[in-house]
């Protein structure tokens, strides 16, 4: 009998929320119910309750063996969440923190909060969907662990800080859909990740694609829906490793004739800028998943093969005189 009672008692004390508690570092308990009382209570941190272990809480991950904090991925698939107000500053209290992500919140807003750039061992940092204002922070680019930044559908504005250059493992930026202005960053084009996702579109940037962006490997490079000018051709060539390349909607103006095109490339949009010339027979050769080169100012008969007459004529049409299938014929 005081056998049965002592195991059982010991499974209670095991699995009681006192117990449980324990496994939480107390500092960053603390931490974060400081950072829930900053963004006023919202219902999406409604586990966050003092008598429980903070590790199994919605929204935290823990180090499974030093149990401290290290993702905080905060998000939302309901428009209308209660989460208001700006990223607490209590944030950058942290400090083992990896993973932060702030998503689909429209009612957060300020600017990204400055005491991130106390978390050092930050590798992947996401805040898109949100109402978050102001530049896009230079101090990002002396969080050298980065891998991923994602800072797409916000109201940011200023210029792209060239320090973002200085991380060393970052694989992936994100920056469209903002407000972003002035010219693209020369030192973006020393980054070494080889395999590359940039995506700056839908902002308002202008000036020509910098010349260091040939030494680059993209995988992925989206530069759509800017005022950007003058020559892209730096970004092709036979040993160019691309999979995606989206320029369209811009005020490019180079010759297309001889471009040589990655054999890895299977995206390719190029329409509304003022690109001339005639297309290179090399793009026969390309297994082009989409492919367009609408309102330009090419000529010339469209190549034949591959999958270049598999395509439209919304691909090819608004052009100065390009001809033959899938447009009409030459005469």
């Amino acid at each position: 009998m005081g056998t049965t009672f002592g195991l059982c008692f010991l499974a209670l004390l095991l699995f009681s929320p006192v117990a449980f508690s324990k496994h939480c570092n107390p500092q960053d308990k603390k931490v974060l119910l400081q950072f829930k009382k900053e963004l006023n209570n919202p219902y999406v941190l409604a586990s966050w309750k003092p008598d429980t272990d903070c590790c199994e809480w919605y929204c935290v991950e823990c180090d499974p063996k030093t149990h401290r904090i290290n993702s905080l991925t905060i998000f939302s698939s309901v428009p209308n969440t209660n989460l208001s107000g700006q990223i607490p500053p209590s944030v950058g209290d942290l400090p083992y923190l990896e993973t932060l992500e702030f998503h689909k919140f429209p009612k957060l807003t300020g600017p990204i909060q400055p005491t991130i750039a106390k978390l050092t061992n930050l590798k992947f940092l996401r805040i898109d969907w949100t109402n978050i204002s102001g530049p896009v922070p230079s101090f990002l680019g002396r969080l050298t662990n980065l891998t991923y930044i994602n800072l797409s559908f916000n109201n940011l504005t200023g210029s792209i800080p060239g320090s973002l250059s200085q991380l060393p493992n970052l694989g992936a930026l994100f920056l469209s859909r903002n407000h972003l202005t002035g010219s693209i960053p020369p030192s973006l084009g020393s980054l070494k990740n080889d395999d590359f996702y940039l995506d700056l579109s839908h902002n308002k940037l202008s000036g020509p694609i910098p010349v260091s962006f040939g030494n680059a490997k993209f995988t992925k490079i989206d530069l759509s829906r800017n005022s950007l000018t003058g020559d892209a051709s730096v970004l092709f060539g036979p040993n160019k490793t691309e999979q995606t390349v989206d320029l369209s909607r811009n005020q490019l103006s180079f010759d297309l004739s001889n471009i040589k095109f990655p054999p890895s490339i299977i995206y390719l949009d190029l329409n509304h800028n003022k690109l001339y010339g005639k297309l290179p027979q090399g793009l026969t050769a390309l297994e082009l998943q989409l492919f367009n080169v609408s309102y330009n100012r090419l000529c010339g008969q469209i190549p034949v093969g591959g999958r270049l007459q598999s395509n439209d004529v919304y691909s090819y049409f608004h052009n100065k005189c390009l001809c033959g299938s899938p447009l009409p014929p030459c005469t």
